[in-house]
């Protein structure tokens, strides 16, 4: 993941939230031989230079994969290959994981480097799969499977190489196929729901209700469930 890319994701990344027309985005990587070993260290010097300070650089890094998490549109990362240190980070930040079955290799290995993931990996990661699971991880600098990530809580679906990215367009047309509002209030309440109370959660769950009520989309639901056919959400955006 180069400066530049890093730039033009966080550009992508406004712009994705600004247009609603798109209700979902797959985030994956050019061929099939890696998704990413995350950021090109040979660049570092020149970031730090670029960004003022190491702090700097690396809070645009946090600043990114939170856009994404905090989005109110689901995002899928397909992991193959090497998915390693920022090539981790970014995917923990998406809503949905697939992996593919073979020849996959995930971890965050910034150990052997003699440091510690700095993109928001342990955080996240503790929180997906575990503090157990994320100190083995981290700590031994392991590199998992996709089925091993599956096991553990990290992906949601592992699926042959060949078909992977397929799998994914397909799971984001379905879920853009759901009722957008309705998607930003569950991601509202669901995405941080570790550091809120149940009451806190409640509330939160009671504003999106408040938002989804008497929608076109509500209207729809209810129309189809009773006429017994499949309901066609968003017919306005």
């Amino acid at each position: 993941m180069s400066l530049d890319f890093l730039d033009e994701l966080e550009r992508l990344v406004i712009d994705i939230a600004a247009d609603d027309s798109i209700r979902a985005v797959v985030i994956t990587a050019e061929g099939m031989d890696n998704f990413s070993v995350g950021m090109n260290l040979k660049q570092l010097p020149e970031g730090i230079q670029r960004m003022g300070s190491m702090r700097a650089l690396l809070d645009q890094r946090l600043r990114v994969i939170a856009a994404i998490e905090n989005m109110g549109k689901p995002w899928i990362a397909t992991l193959f290959g090497y998915c390693l240190g920022g090539g981790l980070e970014v995917p923990l930040g998406c809503h949905f994981r697939l992996a593919a079955d073979d020849g996959a290799q995930i971890g965050l290995p910034e150990m052997d480097l003699g440091s510690v993931p700095a993109w928001g990996g342990s955080a996240r990661l503790s929180k997906c799969v575990g503090r157990d699971h994320a100190l083995d991880m981290i700590l031994r600098g392991k590199k998992i499977s996709g089925g091993e990530a599956l096991r553990i809580g990290l992906v949601h679906e592992v699926c042959p190489l060949p078909e992977l990215k397929e799998r994914a367009v397909k799971l984001a047309h379905e879920l853009a196929a759901q009722p957008a509002l309705a998607v930003r209030g569950m991601l509202g309440v669901i995405v941080g729901s570790e550091d809120r109370t149940l009451e806190e959660l409640i509330e939160a769950e009671r504003q999106a209700v408040d938002r989804c009520h008497g929608t076109p989309d509500a209207q729809e639901g209810i129309a189809a469930f009773l006429q017994k056919r499949k309901p066609v959400f968003n017919q306005g955006s």
